[in-house]
């Protein structure tokens, strides 16, 4: 390789960022050994930003378009190297490229259920997921509070941190919530709205824009969902003793399906046990039949046997007087 053709390999003219993979939010442009051409061409692409930096300060930052790198179009970067004149000689700076595109679809959910105080059940465990999208809108933000001089920073690195932050928010807006929980599923589309609220300025602080979020569903830990059910039914039922009857009749088609098994003729008896009682309760509770009236009283004809009132004095078939 001949001198000429190993220093034309260390001037950069063309700068430019192919996106290789969907995850990277932002990606440092290979520097090592080599000075930015005077005159060189920067391409930003439609969903990326470029941010140069000089000696670890954020001198400029690119819209995208293309440009042809001169003091007019670096005056930041100019200001910085002290330069009293219009650069002609090559110069190093580091250069990042952000993607600015919108990353959809971003899950989030509680790890744990989140206890919280309801008006109605007091206090209660709720479980809570949904989706979200956010972009990058402020480069030097992202680079000075997140990427940093990584050569590669990915959505995934990220991830934790704002899933944790919207759970946090979440806890801090139910805590204080109104709204009682089996009233939530009808005003998700509100709690969303409320917790975008909070969220919103802490993405900013971190040089992002949360475009959507949305909530997709809040419930109870499946044992508190069981109770829940039973009060429901019991409510639905009107008292327990309807309630009770109610699981009687439920249990007798798992009992027909099954008429030569235990369970099958625990849950007959159970049931026939039920009725039983049932019969009980009414024939207590019918009005008792009024007594037959006592007979009158009688005696016998001492000469015929007559049968005759006992008051009377003579025999009303033979005559007789009756002692």
């Amino acid at each position: 390789m001949s001198l000429r053709d190993f220093l034309v390999k260390q001037l950069i003219d063309v700068i430019q960022w192919t996106e290789a993979d969907d995850d990277v939010l932002a990606y440092r442009y290979p520097m090592q050994d080599m000075e930015i051409q005077n005159g060189g061409q920067l391409t930003v692409r439609d969903s990326q930003m470029a941010l140069f930096v000089n000696e670890g300060r954020i001198a400029d930052v690119f819209h995208p378009g293309l440009y042809t790198l001169t003091t007019r179009n670096l005056p930041l970067l100019t200001d910085l190297m002290n330069w009293d004149k219009g650069f002609e000689s090559p110069f190093k700076s580091d250069v990042y490229f952000f993607s600015t595109r919108l990353r959809m679809d971003q899950r989030w959910g509680t790890a744990t259920p989140i206890t919280i105080r309801d008006k109605e059940f007091g206090a209660v465990r709720l479980r809570g997921y949904g989706i979200y999208s956010y972009r990058i809108a402020d480069p030097k933000l992202f680079y000075g509070n997140v990427s940093g001089t990584r050569d590669t920073y990915y959505v995934s690195d990220l991830e934790g941190q704002l899933r944790n932050t919207i759970v946090a928010k979440m806890t801090d807006i139910f805590a204080p919530s109104e709204v009682a929980f089996v009233d939530m599923a009808a005003n998700q589309g509100m709690l969303a709205e409320k917790i975008a609220g909070e969220l919103k300025p802490v993405f900013a602080g971190l040089g992002l824009e949360l475009a959507q979020f949305v909530v997709e569903n809040v419930s109870l830990p499946d044992e508190l969902q069981q109770v829940l059910d039973q009060r429901i039914g019991a409510t639905m039922a009107g008292d327990l003793g309807r309630y009770t009857r109610f699981q009687a009749a439920q249990s007798l088609p798992v009992a027909a399906a099954n008429p030569g098994g235990a369970a099958g003729v625990g849950v007959g008896l159970g049931a026939g046990l039920t009725m039983a009682q049932s019969m009980m309760s009414a024939m207590k509770a019918a009005p008792e039949a009024p007594a037959p009236a006592a007979a009158a009283e009688s005696k016998f004809c001492i000469e015929c046997g007559q049968s005759m009132p006992s008051r009377a004095k003579f025999c009303p078939k033979c005559g007789k007087p009756q002692s």
